[in-house]
């Protein structure tokens, strides 16, 4: 019975004291779960907030605690949901663990993840970024949903929200002040007119271009746009075709990727790889099966040799 249905997951991740048993409880108490059907609750670290006896005893909810990431495995999970008749899995996990043997080797290959929360605590972000960026944007690749809680006024909330859609797009981004309030709706303050119908990016301009086109790209329609990029092309391309392309720094120093959207050239295949080129282009979106969503494609009115820029690398932050 418990071997062969797919049991929906629900992951929290997030650091210490970011926030995760305070997302359960309000999710909880939401009546997301009052469906009387039963719920097993996975903890994987000991915080500060603990939840009601009584709200679990309500909806259902038997929680076991994993105190070391060896325990943690395929067996226990298979055990323990067999052993408390549940029909879903709630993970608290350890912001320490590794996210990626989570979701490859310890979850069965029935327990499906329907949806995952990363919390983050807005007062402790940079210190994060700065001292184990890399583990703060694997949760951020992961996520469905982050929460920047405990967010003051004086907060740069724009440059947060673009360490997370630097590294996935797909993710939405919430913002929670101390008061409880809660925004959804924050925009960057972009260097150039998007009303313009010709704009011509500034070289540290493009990482933040290519943020808002890849999430607006009806912005950008029939819109002429100027910027210096890198020639990469790939043998996968359609005939014609190049990106003009900057090496963006997604992640850490390791982890240069090169970033832009697909251009329409007919002197694409002339092109030497790795050349610099001012382009002139005009954004014509198409849906992209892949994203399940428009995305910008680009058509060359002109391609010129260009110097390197200053700063070669893009940063989102």
């Amino acid at each position: 019975m418990f071997g062969d249905r797919d049991v929906p997951v629900y992951l929290f991740t997030g650091f210490l004291e970011s926030g995760k048993t305070t997302c359960i409880r309000e999710i909880i108490e939401e009546g997301n779960f009052d469906d009387g059907k039963r719920t097993l609750l996975i903890l994987t670290e000991e915080g500060e907030e603990e939840l009601d006896d009584l709200l679990l005893k309500r909806y259902k909810i038997d929680v076991i605690t994993v105190d070391e990431e060896e325990e943690f495995t395929e067996k226990m999970c298979l055990y323990d949901i067999k052993k408390y008749r549940s029909d879903r899995v709630l993970i608290e996990v350890n912001g320490m663990w590794d996210l990626d043997n989570i979701y490859n080797k310890v979850l069965p290959e029935n327990w499906v993840v329907v949806q995952t929360f990363t919390t983050v605590n807005a007062q402790t972000f940079d210190m994060y970024v700065n001292n184990m960026k890399s583990m703060m944007m694997a949760h951020f690749q992961m996520a469905d949903l982050v929460i920047f809680n405990r967010c003051e006024p004086e907060m740069n909330k724009p440059s947060m929200r673009r360490n997370v859609k630097a590294i996935n797009r797909a993710a939405q981004v919430m913002f929670e002040s101390v008061d409880g309030t809660v925004e959804n709706n924050v925009a960057d303050e972009l260097p150039y007119d998007v009303n313009a119908s010709e704009i011509v990016l500034e070289d540290d301009d493009f990482g933040l271009w290519y943020l808002d086109a890849s999430e607006h790209p009806e912005r950008y329609t029939e819109k002429t746009i100027e910027f210096k990029g890198q020639v990469y092309r790939s043998k996968n391309f359609p005939s014609g075709t190049f990106v003009p392309a900057r090496a963006a720094m997604t992640c850490c120093a390791d982890d240069i990727q090169k970033i832009g959207f697909l251009c329409h050239a007919k002197e694409a295949e002339e092109l030497e790889i790795d050349s610099w080129v001012m382009v002139k282009v005009k954004v014509k979106p198409e849906f992209n099966p892949g994203y399940q969503q428009m995305y910008p494609i680009l058509w060359a009115d002109s391609v010129t040799p260009a110097d390197p820029p200053a700063e070669e690398e893009v940063y989102f932050s």
